[in-house]
């Protein structure tokens, strides 16, 4: 402290010194420790000369040099907090980012599927019933050929999954005690007129039925064949 003009034993150098050197703990010592060897060079020397120690200090003095250390620890503390808060913060942004990418790539992929899965019905869709020559009878061969020409590649499976449970493809099986007919098991069989007059005999006009239904009824045949596993009736 002043004493009228005079500068008190700690200059403001050495008090500079003690503040930035001091450990946190109560009473140790800032500088140079008591008894330690000064190491035989000028800056050395020139440093110990300026140092003083908290010992020397009045009490009121040693307790601003503490503070002064524990609140220059205590800024270091905080500015190292912010930079590993700022990294961590800048780590979940790119984490997020990255998932968000992710998700739209994925979305994207489901719409370019839809995309195409549309655009291969529409394609089937234009292959109507009156596209096949009509014959007097025709083999599985020649109706599961037909089908593929007509529903979309995605679809077939399921769509033959159906026929293959109701009728295993054939176009004219007959239900006795229900009387549904078809590849569908139509019933009233009649229902399928609705796809062209020739439904009895006509196995592409009895798909293009089938197709209709399962789009118009489920959504697409493999909703449909979903339905079927379940209730073993669609």
């Amino acid at each position: 402290m002043l004493e009228g003009n005079r500068v008190s034993r700690i200059s403001v150098r050495g008090f500079a010194v003690a503040s930035a050197t001091a450990v946190t703990a109560v009473g140790s010592v800032v500088g140079v420790a008591s008894g330690s060897v000064a190491q035989p060079n000028n800056d050395a020397e020139a440093t110990a000369a300026d140092t003083t120690l908290l010992a020397d200090l009045p009490a009121g003095q040693q307790a601003q040099v503490q503070t002064a250390s524990l609140t220059q620890q205590a800024d270091a503390v905080a500015i190292q907090a912010d930079a590993s808060a700022k990294k961590d913060a800048e780590q979940a942004a790119r984490v997020a980012a990255a998932k968000t990418a992710e998700a739209k790539k994925a979305e994207a992929e489901r719409a370019a599927k839809a995309a195409k899965e549309r655009a291969q019905a529409k394609q089937a869709a234009s292959r109507s019933s009156s596209s096949f020559p009509v014959q007097s009878s025709y083999t599985v061969a020649q109706i599961q050929a037909m089908a593929q020409q007509m529903v979309a590649s995605g679809q077939y499976q399921c769509f033959s999954n159906i026929v293959n449970h109701e009728s295993s493809w054939n176009y004219q099986a007959v239900n006795a005690s229900s009387g549904a007919y078809g590849l569908f098991q139509a019933l009233p069989g009649s229902k399928m007129s609705s796809a062209g007059a020739d439904w009895q005999t006509n196995p592409a006009t009895q798909i293009k039925w089938g197709l209709n239904y399962m789009n118009s009824r489920y959504g697409s045949p493999c909703q449909a064949w979903s339905f079927w596993q379940a209730n073993h009736w669609y």
